[in-house]
């Protein structure tokens, strides 16, 4: 007879420990999805770039009326931690200190996709999805556009749109805040044809 892997899924309360007891240290760059705990991409000068720009952003435009939350813990379910690039929360005069953000205080999470493509679309936004977070967006630095998810359910967001350099986006909880996707990326990419 065989031996079987086996594996352990984490709750939040149990991830949280591991970092209060040094197992994890604070400035690993793991974050828990569902139950597994997950090893994130390095960040890259162009997606910093980026984070840095959404962050200048939207705080300038959404002054008091949303707090900006980079790359910080949301708490989406029992085992599930993920620390999105950004995420606009409903304002609290504590601003999280006595708990990180659930669902129900989410109204964007913004992920900001170099490297991480592939995991952000298929593993984070079904996730996101299933938590109910209004809207999604990642920014996708390679194709240089934005991909917009809203209409949440378990099966997946009912609209996805993508969104190019040269047209403009906005929140859908602010639709004031409208941002030019141009202004969102680091730089134009080389053509590769003009390469």
């Amino acid at each position: 007879m065989g031996s079987q892997l086996v594996t352990k899924s984490f709750t939040v309360e149990e991830y949280e420990r591991m970092t209060e007891t040094g197992i994890l240290a604070e400035d690993d760059r793991v974050e828990l999805i569902e139950g597994m705990i997950i090893e994130m991409t390095p960040i890259g000068s162009r997606h910093a770039a980026c984070v840095a720009r959404l962050t200048h952003l939207l705080t300038q435009r959404l002054g008091n009326q949303a707090i900006v939350w980079v790359q910080n813990p949301v708490r989406l379910s029992r085992h599930s931690e993920p620390q999105p690039d950004l995420a606009l929360l409903r304002p609290r005069h504590d601003f999280y200190a006595g708990g990180h953000p659930e669902p129900a205080d989410v109204q964007l999470l913004i992920e900001v996709a170099d490297a991480s493509l592939e995991t952000d679309r298929t593993v984070k936004v079904p996730l996101y999805a299933k938590a109910g977070i209004p809207e999604t967006w990642v920014v996708d630095l390679e194709g240089g556009r934005v991909e917009v998810f809203r209409g949440p359910n378990p099966d997946g967001y009912e609209s996805v749109r993508a969104v190019p350099r040269g047209e403009s986006v906005a929140p859908e909880a602010f639709p004031v805040a409208t941002l030019a996707v141009g202004d969102l990326l680091p730089y134009a990419l080389p053509d590769p044809d003009q390469a």
